[in-house]
Formats: structure tokens, sequence, C-alpha cells
């Protein structure tokens, strides 16, 4: 430092100085910048104060950094290199570097003395030395860039950074949140793979707070006894660099020495292995995550339920997965450089149905491929929607149908009623009136079975009490013994039964269609019979008819919705085909069930439903003396109520 004076100041040293000085504070910006710095390079003072230096080259920024971080040890570095000028044109300089300290010896950036260099044959000889080391960084580069798997680009990251910076051993640590892992090594040994230590307090953490690229470490400035890298004998230097991946950082290449000193090549090479490893890394990275999602992709795609196929700009089958050959009965072998089994819709967004040869139905939408002339095919089966679409518009028609006769008779009566009231005696009027009562009956009846068909879609609520299922029986045959003059209605019961667990008014309900059903499909007449007792600790009630019997193989069909027992000819006896469904969702909602099955003549309908449990003596819960409890079937004593005689 030159003390200021009455004739000679610090200020008049710096600008009388015929060298270009440049001092730079620890974040890189112009302190000083004198008259021959301004007469070098064409920038002034005011220009490059406070400001990065703009004379490095791109190029020559790696070796920049390299030789800053080596003054730090406190070594002052010449080199012979290049520095822009203004009028961007380069001039061939040497240029000594030292560290630039406070009054009390801390650092506190650097400062650099530049001069013209005329000697050009240390210049070629150095633009050589450059050349050659370039040639083998590309070498490196080329090398570590030949693989795509990760761990293998590790790996020779390591290798490469020990044959190219000289050092004795090396690695590269991984960063994992706020940790460090040792993933690959050079000349170490490989027990300390997957070490991991801290980052906020390793030479990384500190690096990376610096802001520089590199970081050196000796055992001048430091204790390196307590890293993991005192594994290696003799080490007295640790140079470290950033590897980053898409501008983030990465990991770290440690270079490290126990034989030969660090010059600011060495680093320089560290900093540009750096470099080309992050790039090695991402490419590897990049192709890591696509083949992960490839993988994704295709697991996404054979696990789908829908068919899925990919096709060319040709049309032609290039991807089918599991499900569109189990949905066409194609194998991919088969369907594969062909045009798909079915017609595609005329545009994307657009969808098409198409029946298949074996009866099912697809659902077919296209979505091509943004940036190829590829298309997605995505295909599904609609077999049920599509019959549920049917049964839908027959359930339509059949409700209008049945809806319209009641309808018009009722009204055709009331508007008699209101015309001809007074022309009408006594007994015309209450025979309309009787009318108009009995097809209100049958009206309400429909829309009954139309609601508890809706409801019985979705969870059916129903009670759970101990009720008399012997009265409920009683009342029903009492209800039905008039309903037909051609039927013979028979009640058959074990005497005592025991009480049923349930809701009573589900049971009516059943009760009443399964009656209703015995009357209606046996048309000419005979006997029906209702039948109870217990079976296997269950209360079970049939129905039985003499009328024209189930097709065989339609025991389960008849209890969906909108199917009649004798489904070919509707017309002939009514209805919308929802009281087999309603009464099975009724049953099991109770815990029991409702069944079907053929006899030599007629059907046999069977309500099974839990006892109640026993409150006091056989009269509460048991059968009695006079149940009867025979696993081939029911066997009651005949009951002496309406159906004597049977």
């Amino acid at each position: 430092m030159i003390p200021d004076g009455p004739d000679v100041s610090a200020d008049a040293v710096l600008a009388s100085c015929p060298d270009a000085i440049v001092a730079v504070d620890a974040r890189m910006r112009v302190a000083v910048w004198n008259a021959a710095a301004e007469r070098l390079f064409g920038w002034s003072a005011a220009e490059t104060l406070g400001r990065p230096a703009p004379i490095v080259p791109g190029e020559l920024l790696a070796e920049e950094h390299a030789v800053l971080e080596r003054t730090r040890a406190g070594e002052p570095v010449s080199v012979l290199t290049r520095r822009l000028r203004r009028d961007g044109t380069a001039v061939d300089v040497r240029v000594d570097t030292g560290p630039l300290r406070t009054a009390d010896g801390a650092p506190a950036g650097w400062l650099q003395v530049f001069r013209r260099d005329a000697d050009h044959g240390e210049l070629r000889s150095h633009a050589a030395e450059r050349a050659r080391l370039v040639r083998r960084l590309t070498d490196v580069a080329a090398d570590i860039n030949a693989d795509l798997d990760l761990g293998a680009v590790l790996d020779r990251i390591a290798r490469s950074l020990t044959e190219l910076t000289g050092a004795d051993a090396g690695g590269f640590a991984l960063i994992e949140g706020d940790r460090l892992r040792l993933v690959s090594l050079s000349g170490l040994s490989e027990h300390l793979k997957g070490y991991t230590a801290p980052l906020e307090s390793s030479l990384f953490g500190e690096l990376l707070r610096s802001g520089r690229s590199v970081l050196l470490a000796t055992d001048d400035t430091r204790s390196l006894d307590d890293l993991i890298w005192a594994d290696l004998d003799g080490l007295h230097t640790i140079a470290l660099g950033v590897s980053s991946v898409q501008g983030r950082p990465y990991g770290a290449l440690y270079a490290l020495y126990s034989g030969r000193r660090v010059g600011h090549v060495e680093l320089e090479l560290l900093e540009l292995l750096a470099a080309h490893a992050g790039v090695a890394l991402g490419n590897a990275m990049a192709y890591q995550e696509m083949v992960r999602r490839r993988a994704k992709e295709h697991a996404v795609v054979e696990s789908s339920a829908d068919g899925i196929a990919v096709l060319d700009g040709e049309g032609r089958v290039r991807k089918w997965n599991r499900a569109a050959a189990e949905l066409t009965g194609v194998p991919a072998a088969r369907a594969a450089g062909r045009p798909p089994p079915f017609p595609l819709p005329e545009g994307e967004g657009a969808s098409v149905r198409h029946r298949l040869p074996g009866g099912r139905w697809l659902e077919i939408l296209v979505t091509g491929i943004s940036g190829t002339e590829e298309r997605v095919v995505d295909f599904r089966d609609v077999t049920q929607a599509k019959e549920l679409e049917e049964e839908k518009d027959l359930f339509m028609a059949t409700a209008g149908h049945e809806l319209r006769t009641p309808v018009t008779v009722v009204q055709g009566f009331a508007g008699t009623l209101v015309r001809r009231w007074e022309q009408l005696d006594d007994a015309a009027r209450k025979d309309a009136v009787r009318t108009i009562a009995e097809r209100s009956s049958v009206l309400a009846r429909l829309v009954e079975n139309l609601l508890l068909g809706s409801a019985a879609g979705g969870d059916l609520r129903v009670g759970a009490e101990a009720f008399d299922l012997r009265r409920l029986l009683e009342e029903a045959a009492g209800a039905f013994s008039s309903f037909s003059p051609r039927h013979t209605l028979c009640l058959e019961a074990s005497e005592p039964l025991p009480a049923a667990l349930g809701d009573p008014v589900a049971t009516d309900v059943i009760l009443g269609q399964l009656l209703e059903n015995a009357f209606k499909y046996s048309p000419d007449g005979g006997r029906v019979r209702l039948r109870a007792g217990v079976d296997g600790g269950r209360l079970v009630v049939d129905v039985e008819d003499e009328g024209v019997g189930i097709a065989p193989g339609d025991e389960e069909r008849i209890f969906g919705r909108f199917v009649q027992g004798e489904a070919g000819d509707r017309r002939r006896f009514g209805g919308i085909g929802l009281g087999l469904y309603i009464v099975r969702r009724l049953a099991r909602a109770q815990g029991g069930d409702v069944t079907a099955s053929a006899r030599a003549l007629g059907t046999r309908m069977r309500l099974t439903l839990h006892s109640a449990p026993p409150v006091g003596g056989p009269e509460a819960g048991g059968a009695g003396e006079g149940g009867v409890s025979v696993p081939g079937g029911l066997r009651p004593e005949p009951d002496e109520g309406p159906d004597q005689g049977c």
C-alpha cells in the first residue's frame, strides 16, 4: 500500500503505471480500473466500475475461474492468455493474478496486472498446449457421453477425472435433499461408495454458497483429516467443481491429490470436465426418464380395461394392448401391420359404435398424436350399455302401452259421468264408478311397480323386525281367493309357524307380486298353491301354479329388469317386466331371497326369510311339534283356511 503524501498518492501511482491494473472484489465486480486498462481494453473506468469485467472470452472463463481459485491459497499465478477489447478484437496478454486483502488480512478479492505479450513463440507454445488439452478433454467428453446408463456414466466420469487432471483419486458426490452421497469413485476403496454426509457443512456446500464453480482446499488452509477423503494416504489438496443439470446443481466432482501440486490448469480442466459431466448426466437422466415413462405408459396401456391401439400414418396397427386382443378376439401378432378389425370415426373427437361378429358392441374413439401421423384408437365394450338402451326403449314402449289402457278407461267413464250424469240411472252410475275404481287400482299398481323398480336400482332400505308371517299369508290368500273364477287358491302352512325377521310391508309386496304372477301366467286356470314352512332353519314360502312355466335356462333371466317369463309373448300377458326384479331386491334386502324353478306343470317361486330369534317358548320362536323341516322340500299339513278342499 502506498501512503498518500503531499506530492504522491495511490491514485497517482495507479494512473501513472504503464501496466493495466484491474482489481475485482469477491463478487467479481471491478473495484479498480486504471488509465492503462482504459488504453489497453478501450472501456473507461466509469463503464466498468461495480460491474463484472467484460474482457474475458467465453471459452476462457473456466481458465479465469481456475486462476482465481488457485490464488486463494495465497500464491500469485501468471498465465499467458487472451483478452477482449471494446472493438471486439482480441489482445494477447500476460496476466499476473494475486489475492487482494483488507488491512486486517481478510480476503477481499483479486488484483490483476495485464501486459501485452510480444513473445509469439511462447504464445504459440501456450496455444499448442491448450489445443492438446482441448483434444484430450474432447476425447474424455466423448467417452463419458458414450453410455446412457446413469450408473455407467457416473463411473466413467470418476475414471476420466483422474485421467484428465492427474489426480491421485476422485469421486462424484450426488445431492440428495440436504445430504451428499458418494455414488462413484476412482483410486479409493470400494467400501466408501454410498457414504453420505450433510451438504451444509461439506466443501460442496461451501462452494455452492460462494457462487463459484470450482473450489480448492489444501492442508495449509484447513484440516482435511475429518473428511471421508482422508482414506487417501498423504492427502494434501482437494479440488472440486459443480456439475449442473438443466441449470441446477446436481453433484460435485472431487479431485484428490496426495503427490503433485495443483495448478490453475488442473482447476480449469476440472471445471470443464464438470460442465461436460453435467451434459452427460443430463442426457443419461433424460434417457432414463424416457425409459421410465415408456415403461409406465406400457404398464398403463396394458392394464387398461379399454382396448388401445396405435396406428401409423397408413392406418396399420403398431401397438395392440391386451384388452384389445380380449375385446376383439384378435391377438396382437395377427393385428400388427394390418388395419383394425372395425371401422374408425370420420373425425377426431367423434365416436362410432360397431357390433363385432360375436355380438359384442364397441364404442370407438380416435385421437391424433401431435407432431406425428400416428393415431391412438381407444375402444371399449358397451354391450351392457347397448342392451340397457334397448331395455329402456322397450320399457318406454311397454309402460306407455300398459298405462294407456287404464287411463283411457278411467278417462272415458269419467267423461261419460260428467256429460250424461242426468241421463244415467243409479245402477249405471255405480257400474261406471266401480269400473273407474278398478282401473285406478290397476293404474296405481303399475305406478307403484315403476317407483319400486326405480328405487330397486339403488340401495333399498327395509326394516328388520319380528312379524307374524302366518297373518300375512292369510291376508294375501284372502285378498286373492276371489281373484279369478278359473283358479283355486290353497294355503298350506305349518302350525305353528315361527315369526319372521324382516320387513312386513316389503314381504306383503313380495307375496302379492308372486300370487299375481301365478294367476297371470296360468291363463287357463288351475290350482295356485301357497305353502309355508321351515326348511334348514329358515322360513320358506312357495307359490306354485299350473301355468305356462319357465323356459329352461331362464330361471335367473326372469329376475332382470324389463324381463318377462314368457318373453316371446309380452302382449299376451302385459306388464312392464319389473315385478320379479323388485321382489328379489326386496327379499335380499331383508337377508332372504326369491328363486324360481320349473315344475312338471307350471312354476314354483320360492321366498326364503330369516326366522326371528326365540323369545319364549315354541309359540314365539320354534317350529313346534306341528312344524315341518324337510331338506328336500316342504310338506306342510293342510291349513284350515280359505283353501279347504285343495
